[in-house]
């Protein structure tokens, strides 16, 4: 059975990781921090471990990116894209008014991950403007301390899953202010997963460095993958570490490096005196409605 390192229960990852795998086994191991997180597949505690890289309203996550690309040296073995759905979480009967209503102006604080928090700042305004913001380490945390700290007028944003996980109420749901909210995962692991399902697209993310003092480079890069119609689907600069003004750039070509003509495109970029890094070549997965 695969075992798959992930962020704690109930959080998006999970939700996501559980649609992945759909009827799979798999064991997993939760970890509080995202850190842990890639430590456990890097030092062979784990056959993978979930990323969440991309939201469709906060981009990227850079510090997911930076360990990617800096700390470990493990390659994406597939992508899929998942709903952030949030939701308002806690203990309902303390937030009744006189009439036996939910009343939202008595909630005295909100606690969610950092990334969570931003993205229902309308409904927060709206309904909530009094509550106290505070950060957690995930939003699975997030429920986890409102249930421990009953009649404080606490409440999460989080899943559906940790709600049910730790037995309080969706006071309201979907509070995101976006309906499109999405994030983008990769699964990590030093061998390829075989899953029983379609898949959307194959794509290849690489990491190109520059030479110091060559003017031009990046457009001599870019156009290496232009003249052979080689769709790319980002690209994103990302610090070096090593020199202010230096950097790397990310890049996810919609092909596969089995194809000769990415194949090709390497050995020119590399010809210009770039080091070109493939950190995966991979099949994507989109999530469909149930």
């Amino acid at each position: 059975m695969k075992r798959v390192a992930l962020l704690p229960e109930g959080t998006v990852s999970h939700e996501a990781l559980d649609f992945l795998f759909g009827d799979e086994p798999y064991e997993g191991d939760h970890y509080k921090l995202i850190s842990d997180v890639f430590r456990s597949t890097d030092r062979g505690q784990s056959n993978y471990s979930v990323i969440p890289v991309e939201n469709t309203i906060d981009g990227s996550v850079s510090l997911h990116m930076d360990w990617l690309i800096h700390e470990v040296d493990i390659p994406m073995q597939c992508e899929w894209v998942y709903p952030s759905i949030q939701n308002l979480i806690g203990d309902q009967k303390e937030f009744l008014n006189d009439r036996g209503e939910v009343d939202f102006t008595l909630i005295r604080k909100i606690m969610s991950h950092p990334v969570a928090i931003p993205q229902c700042q309308q409904f927060i305004r709206t309904y909530a403007p009094q509550a106290e913001l505070e950060s957690v380490g995930s939003t699975a945390e997030a429920v986890e301390i409102v249930k421990r700290n009953p009649g404080k007028g606490w409440a999460a944003i989080a899943t559906r899953l940790a709600a049910k996980k730790h037995g309080l109420d969706l006071m309201a749901e979907r509070v995101t202010d976006h309906d499109n909210n999405y994030t983008r995962f990769v699964l990590i692991g030093h061998d390829p997963i075989g899953l029983d399902r379609k898949i959307d697209h194959i794509k290849t993310s690489v990491l190109i460095t520059l030479p110091e003092d060559f003017a031009g480079a990046l457009h001599q890069v870019l156009s290496a993958f232009a003249w052979r119609k080689l769709n790319l689907s980002r690209i994103e600069s990302r610090p070096t570490k090593k020199k202010l003004g230096n950097y790397h750039f990310y890049i996810d070509v919609l092909e596969s490096t089995d194809s000769v003509l990415l194949s090709a495109a390497f050995a020119e970029i590399e010809a210009l005196g770039c080091q070109v890094r493939v950190l995966g070549s991979y099949p994507c997965y989109t999530y469909k409605e149930q």
